[in-house]
């Protein structure tokens, strides 16, 4: 295991399995209160195509980024972002957000059973596209995904996700704006 430290950015290298814990905080500080709200982003980075909007939004807010990815995934980090390497095995990046997430983070990810476990830790869970992630219908995500993923095997296959557009990108950038001044609102 190695820190690596590039341009300000701390690098954690975990080469088999998680062996560091991000136990720094930045919280989020409220303008005009002095107070902290003690959040953070934690970010699924692997297929991640928003990283530098979340960077940017959560810089403006002073709220700590950990970014996850495995070794194959090449992340360029900036102040305030903590990036995590983890194992290139299977669910590595998602297992290890799982356990690492604390009741009151914001998560992004568009894995479904990601969003399932960090609903039921108490985060705030968000898809790149913007969409909110929520109690009542995660079920029946994880359901048709289920099922779908019964087609693939015989052989009946969806036309998949559309294209990111950069009208998904600016979607993205206002609901999180929204959801972190929603936060500073009921702090």
């Amino acid at each position: 295991m190695g820190i690596n430290i590039r341009n300000g950015v701390r690098v954690i290298l975990q080469p088999f399995r998680i062996l560091l814990e991000c136990g720094w905080r930045w919280g989020m500080l409220m303008e005009g209160t002095g107070t902290l709200l003690d959040v953070r982003i934690v970010v699924d980075g692997d297929a991640c195509p928003v990283k530098s909007e979340i960077a940017e939004i959560a810089s403006r807010f002073h709220i700590e980024v950990i970014m996850v990815s495995s070794y194959d995934h090449l992340i360029q980090g900036s102040k305030g972002v903590s990036i995590v390497k983890v194992d290139r095995s299977d669910q590595s990046a998602d297992l290890y957000i799982a356990n690492h997430i604390r009741r009151g983070d914001i998560v992004t990810t568009n894995d479904y059973g990601l969003a399932a476990l960090a609903l039921a830790k108490g985060c705030e869970v968000m898809s790149f596209r913007g969409a909110m992630y929520r109690n009542d219908s995660i079920d029946f995500m994880l359901d048709r995904r289920h099922t779908s993923a019964k087609e693939r095997k015989k052989g009946r296959y969806g036309k998949g996700p559309k294209p990111f557009t950069l009208e998904d990108r600016e979607v993205f950038q206002h609901k999180l704006t929204k959801l972190l001044l929603r936060l500073q609102e009921n702090e």
